[in-house]
C-alpha cells in the first residue's frame, strides 16, 4: 500500500507540473499618441493584425494598414482621415510602415504629411490613390495647386506595385490651358492645377517600383530636398497633357533618378534654380518635350544649376530632346553639364541651348544673362524631325555660352531624302573633338574677349 501511495503521488505532481496550462500574450498598446499632423475624431486603432496584412513583419516592422483606421477603398468615399491618422501612428513609431492595400481604390482630399518622424518609415503604396475627380469636384476652401505633400520627412521610403491616378482629364481641358484656346492661345479663368505628389523640405528619401499616371500637372515635385533617390519608376500621361511635367527639382541636391520611364505631355525631367549634383541613367523618355534643365532667370531672377549628369537614356517622339533654356534679363549660371550616351528617336530638336526662351513673341530684349558653360555632348545619335535642326545653339550676345563640347554626335533626318539640315549657332564658343553629323562648323573657337564681370551675379 505504502508503495501504491508514493507511485501516485509522484504521478500527480509530474502530471501537473507537464501539463499547465500556456496563456500566450500579445502586445499591443491600447492606444496611440496623436500628433499635431491630424488629430482623429477618437482614438487611432491598432496596428493591423489581420492573417493577411500583419501588425508586425518579419522583419520587426509595425504595419499600419489604412483600412484598419478606417479607409473604405471604393474610390468614392473621402479615406482622407483615415490615412492621416495611419501616417500620424507610423510616424511615431521606428521601423514603421503604412500600407495601403491592393485590390481597392481610395479618394484622399489635399493632404499634408508631415514629419519629422521617427526613423523607419516606409510608405508602401499597393491598392490606388486618387484625387476628387475634377475641379469642380474640389473642395473650395482647399488650395487647388497641390494633391498630396510630404513635408519635413527624413528617411522615408515610397514603393509598392499600386497606382497614383490623377485623374487629371477635366484639369486639362480648362479653357485657360494653353492647347484647348483657339490657334493655340488661352482663355481667361482660374487656371490653378495640382501636382500630384510634391516633396518639401525632405531629404534621404527612396522611391522605387511606383507608377503614376494623370496628373493635373507635374507628377513628382522635389522643392528644398536633398539625397533623393528614384528608381524603376512610371510615369504616364497623354502627348497633350499641358504643364504634366514627370519630375521636377528645385532648390534640391544630391539626386539620383535610375531605370525609369516617363511618357507626358511636358518635360520627362524639368531642373530649376538651386539644383545640383543630379545624375541621371537609363531614363526611357517620350513621347514628351525632353529632359531640361530651366526655364531659369525668369522675371529677371537669379539661377544657379550645376553638375547635371544625363546618360545612357533614350529620348523618343519628342519636341525636344536634351535642352537648357534661360530667360532674357537673368542672371546667375549654369554649369558642368553632361549629355552622354543618349539615343534620339524623331526627335524634333535633338540639341537646344537658348538663352532666349520666351512663351510669347514679346519678350523685351535685355542685356543681362544666366551665363552657361562647361556643357558636354558626347555619343548622341539618332534621328530628329525634319521640321527644326537638330541643334540650336542661341546664346546672348553680352553673355555667350562657353566652353560647350561636341564628340560622336551623329543626328540624321527621321524621313528618307531629305537632306541633313545645318546646326545653329549664335554667340557659342567651344570645341568640336570629333567629326559631328551634321557639322557644326558655326561654333566659335576659344573664348570671348570681353565677358561681364559681376560677383553679385555669380553662383
Amino acid at each position: 500500500m505504502l508503495i501504491n501511495f508514493v507511485l501516485a503521488y509522484i504521478f500527480n505532481f509530474f502530471f501537473c507540473f507537464l501539463f499547465l496550462p500556456i496563456h500566450g500574450r500579445l502586445h499591443y498598446t491600447s492606444s496611440f499618441l496623436v500628433s499635431q499632423i491630424s488629430v482623429p475624431p477618437s482614438p487611432a486603432p491598432a496596428a493591423s493584425v489581420s492573417p493577411s496584412y500583419n501588425g508586425s513583419s518579419a522583419l520587426g516592422t509595425t504595419v499600419f494598414n489604412v483600412r484598419t483606421f478606417g479607409a473604405v477603398g471604393n474610390g468614392v468615399t473621402d479615406d482622407t482621415e483615415a490615412f492621416k491618422m495611419a501616417w500620424d501612428s507610423a510616424c511615431q513609431t521606428e521601423d514603421s510602415e503604412v500600407l495601403v492595400p491592393k485590390s481597392h481604390s481610395y479618394m484622399l482630399q489635399s493632404t499634408i504629411f508631415t514629419g519629422p518622424c521617427k526613423c523607419g518609415l516606409k510608405l508602401q503604396i499597393d491598392g490606388t490613390l486618387v484625387p476628387p475627380d475634377g475641379p469642380d469636384s474640389w473642395p473650395k476652401n482647399i488650395s487647388k495647386r497641390q494633391w498630396l505633400v510630404f513635408y519635413r520627412i527624413n528617411g522615408m521610403s515610397m514603393q509598392g506595385d499600386g497606382v497614383i491616378d490623377g485623374r487629371g482629364e477635366k484639369w486639362w481641358n480648362l479653357p485657360c490651358k494653353p492647347h484647348k484656346g483657339p490657334h493655340g492661345t488661352t482663355q481667361p479663368g482660374p487656371c490653378d492645377s495640382p501636382a500630384a505628389i510634391r516633396f518639401f523640405m525632405c531629404s534621404n528619401l527612396k522611391m522605387k517600383g511606383l507608377r503614376i499616371k494623370n496628373s493635373p500637372q507635374f507628377h513628382f515635385k522635389f522643392d528644398n530636398c536633398q539625397n533623393i533617390y528614384v528608381e524603376s519608376i512610371t510615369i504616364k500621361s497623354p502627348a497633350l497633357s499641358p504643364n504634366t511635367d514627370g519630375i521636377h527639382i528645385q532648390n534640391t541636391n544630391n539626386v539620383k533618378i535610375y531605370n525609369s520611364l516617363v511618357s507626358n505631355g511636358d518635360d520627362c525631367v524639368s531642373i530649376g534654380t538651386g539644383s545640383y549634383n543630379i545624375d541621371m541613367r537609363n531614363i526611357t523618355c517620350g513621347p514628351s518635350h525632353g529632359i531640361s534643365i530651366g526655364s531659369l532667370g525668369d522675371g529677371n531672377s537669379r539661377a544657379c544649376v550645376s553638375n547635371i549628369t544625363v546618360k545612357d537614356s533614350i529620348i523618343k517622339h519628342s519636341d525636344n530632346g536634351v535642352r537648357i533654356k534661360t530667360w532674357q534679363g537673368g542672371s546667375g549660371s549654369v554649369s558642368s553639364i553632361t549629355f552622354n550616351n543618349i539615343h534620339m528617336d524623331t526627335v524634333r530638336n535633338p540639341i537646344v541651348l537658348d538663352q532666349y526662351y520666351c512663351l510669347t513673341k514679346h519678350c523685351p530684349n535685355q542685356t543681362s544673362a544666366v551665363h552657361i558653360s562647361n556643357i558636354l555632348y558626347t555619343n548622341i545619335r539618332g534621328t530628329y524631325d525634319v521640321r527644326s535642326p537638330p541643334m540650336h545653339f542661341a546664346c546672348s550676345d553680352s553673355m555667350p555660352c562657353t566652353n560647350l563640347t561636341l564628340s560622336e554626335v551623329e543626328l540624321l533626318p527621321a524621313t528618307k531624302g531629305h537632306l541633313v539640315s545645318r546646326p545653329l549657332c549664335w554667340s557659342a564658343y567651344g570645341t568640336i573633338q570629333t567629326i559631328t553629323v551634321p557639322p557644326v562648323l558655326c561654333l566659335l573657337e576659344g573664348i570671348p574677349e570681353l565677358m561681364p564681370q559681376n560677383d553679385s551675379d555669380r553662383c
